[in-house]
């Protein structure tokens, strides 16, 4: 029975279980790819030099062959030595390498068009960085003494909100509710990208609550999650004068944990996480100016 390409790719490597499953799994497709080629096991031994018995002991899992003598046997075949190893064409990784390598050349180049386009997307992403996390993280402080060691302009997303509706944040709230807030967050969000090519972008931490704008945010910024623990979150809103969204709530740190409970899988899809529980700002600064100029900024350089 001839086995097509794709037949190939999804064959299981092997059944058997124990030390020779290796070689069964070598063997299994030896004898499919043989098959796939028309080839009689006398044939290929002609075209390769081994004996058919040591082929059917190799196709039966029972040979253990040089890889040399692999080589010849998977040349003779005009296939690559990789298309035998057990798991080859199971993986996003090998399907994709068997279609391109199979693929006319005018879908290649379509393809490394794409894959350009995506490099230059990265690179964009790479020099633009944002700070995300609850309120109370550092990300105004943190951010714009962070942009200003790195020669890097500092924009907060609120502030950009307020320029471009003419109206304070309490303001937007109140005149549009979370909805229209959150709409019109993720249209100021596509204006720095728009007008920045490298920057250092606070965001208020309820922007994981818009999967579209959060999305937006992840694929075209470097996105650091600065934490700390409830008290230390709690105490630094107190200094800011500032409880939103816990004014007048008797149970203001129940409601401060509850909302961090809900947001950290968010948080943590950031590309890096800072903790800045019991840190000094200049010690976390210095960790995120280290940072990116180590990682971030330096690819760029």
């Amino acid at each position: 029975m001839r086995h097509t390409e794709s037949e190939l790719a999804t064959e299981p490597a092997d059944v058997r279980s124990g030390p020779n499953s290796f070689l069964a799994g070598v063997g299994s497709r030896v004898r499919a790819i043989r098959n796939e080629r028309g080839f009689s096991r006398k044939e290929l031994s002609n075209r390769c030099g081994v004996s058919q018995r040591f082929i059917a002991q190799l196709e039966g899992g029972e040979g253990n062959i040089s890889i040399c003598r692999l080589k010849g046997i998977v040349d003779a075949m005009d296939a690559k030595l990789e298309q035998v190893l057990p798991g080859y064409g199971q993986d996003e990784a090998h399907r994709f390498w068997r279609l391109f390598n199979a693929a006319p050349h005018e879908a290649k180049k379509r393809v490394y068009g794409i894959l350009n386009q995506t490099l230059k997307r990265d690179e964009a992403r790479a020099q633009r960085i944002a700070l995300i996390g609850l309120r109370g993280a550092g990300k105004s402080a943190l951010g714009a003494d962070v942009a200003g060691r790195l020669k890097l302009p500092f924009v907060e997303l609120d502030s950009v909100m307020e320029s471009t509706n003419g109206l304070e944040i309490g303001e937007i709230f109140a005149l549009y509710g979370p909805q229209g807030y959150r709409r019109l967050e993720g249209h100021c969000l596509d204006i720095v990208i728009k007008r920045y090519e490298k920057v250092v972008l606070a965001v208020a931490g309820g922007i994981v609550e818009e999967p579209a704008t959060f999305r937006t945010l992840l694929n075209r910024f470097s996105t650091i999650w600065l934490s700390a623990s409830p008290d230390e979150h709690m105490s630094r809103v107190i200094e800011q004068g500032d409880r939103r969204p816990m004014a007048d709530d008797p149970a203001a740190m129940e409601e401060l944990k509850r909302i961090l409970r809900e947001r950290e899988d968010h948080y943590a899809r950031a590309t890096f996480h800072i903790d800045t529980s019991g840190r000094s700002f200049q010690e976390t600064s210095d960790e995120l100016v280290e940072l990116l100029r180590a990682g971030v900024l330096a690819a760029y350089d």
